[in-house]
C-alpha cells in the first residue's frame, strides 16, 4: 500500500540575486519514512530545509509540507512540524522540565496535556533525577535525547533533524538513531541532514545534493548498486568527485 505523501516538492527554485541555491528540486517524502538529505557544505541543503520548515519562501515551484503550501501557509507548516538542529534547540539556562513545558506552550498544547506529556517523557527517558537540573549541566548525550523528544512532543507529522549528531561519540549516535527508528515507527516522518555517511545507511531513502541540484535519490542499497559502491560514502565521493 502506498503511504501518504507528507512532503511534495516540484521544481523548487530559490534565488539570491543571481545566485541559485536550489536549482529545480523535485522529490516526495512519505509518512513514517526516514529520509536522508545529504550534500557537501554549500550544496543547498540548508536553504531547502529552511523552505521546508516554513522559514523561507521559495522563489518558484511548488512546496507542500504536511498538507500546507510553503509560499502561502508557512505558519501552518511550523505548527505541524518539529525541528532539531545541531545545537539541540534547548535553552541552557532552563531545567529539563522547564524546557519541556516551554516548548509545550510554544506548540500550543493545553496545560493539562503539557503536564501529562512532561511526566510521560521524564519517565520514558529515565530523566526523573535530571528534571530539575539545568540543561547546561547535563551530558551531551542526554541533551540530545531530550532535544529530539521535545521536538516531537506535540506529535507533529514531520520532524526535521539538521545535523543532530554533530560532535557526539559513535555509541551515543547509535543510541540516538534508535530513538529515530522509534519516532518513525510511530508514524512521524523523519527528515534528517547529516555529514556522517554511516548514518545515511540507516535511512529508508537518501537524496544527494551537489551545486544546488539533487543528483541522486534512492534507497542506500539501490544507490550502492547503481554506482557499484560498497558504501554510501563511496557513492557520495563518486558523485562529489567524478572521475575525468
Amino acid at each position: 500500500m502506498m503511504k501518504n505523501r507528507v512532503i511534495i516538492v516540484r521544481n523548487l527554485v530559490k534565488r539570491f540575486g543571481k545566485f541559485i541555491a536550489n536549482d529545480n528540486l523535485s522529490f516526495e517524502v512519505y509518512e513514517g519514512e526516514i529520509f536522508g538529505f545529504l550534500g557537501a557544505n554549500g550544496a543547498g541543503k540548508t536553504t531547502a530545509l529552511r523552505i521546508l520548515s516554513g522559514l523561507s519562501e521559495p522563489t518558484s515551484g511548488e512546496v507542500i509540507v504536511a498538507g500546507f503550501d510553503a509560499k502561502k501557509q508557512p505558519e501552518q507548516i511550523k505548527k505541524n512540524i518539529g525541528y532539531m538542529c545541531q545545537k539541540f534547540s534547548l535553552y541552557e539556562d532552563l531545567t529539563a522540565k522547564e524546557n519541556i513545558m516551554l516548548y509545550g506552550g510554544i506548540y500550543g498544547m493545553s496545560k493539562t496535556l503539557i503536564k501529562e506529556r512532561t511526566d510521560e517523557l521524564l519517565d520514558k527517558l529515565n530523566f526523573r533525577e535530571y528534571g530539575d537540573r539545568l540543561i547546561s549541566d547535563l551530558p551531551l548525550g542526554l541533551k540530545q535525547k531530550l532535544a529530539l523528544s521535545v521536538a516531537v512532543l506535540h506529535e507533529p507529522k514531520i520532524v526535521f533533524l539538521d545535523e543532530p549528531t554533530g560532535g557526539v561519540d559513535p555509541i551515543t549516535r547509535r543510541q540516538f538513531w534508535e530513538m529515530i527508528y522509534e519516532t518513525a515507527y510511530r508514524g512521524i516522518t523523519v527528515f534528517v541532514t547529516t555529514h556522517y555517511m554511516d548514518e545515511a545507511e540507516y535511512c529508508d531513502r537518501i537524496s544527494i545534493m551537489s551545486d544546488g541540484k539533487i543528483v541522486a535519490l534512492d534507497t542506500p542499497a539501490e544507490l550502492k548498486r547503481q554506482y557499484n559502491a560498497k558504501s554510501v560514502e563511496e557513492v557520495f565521493i563518486k558523485i562529489a568527485r567524478p572521475k575525468p
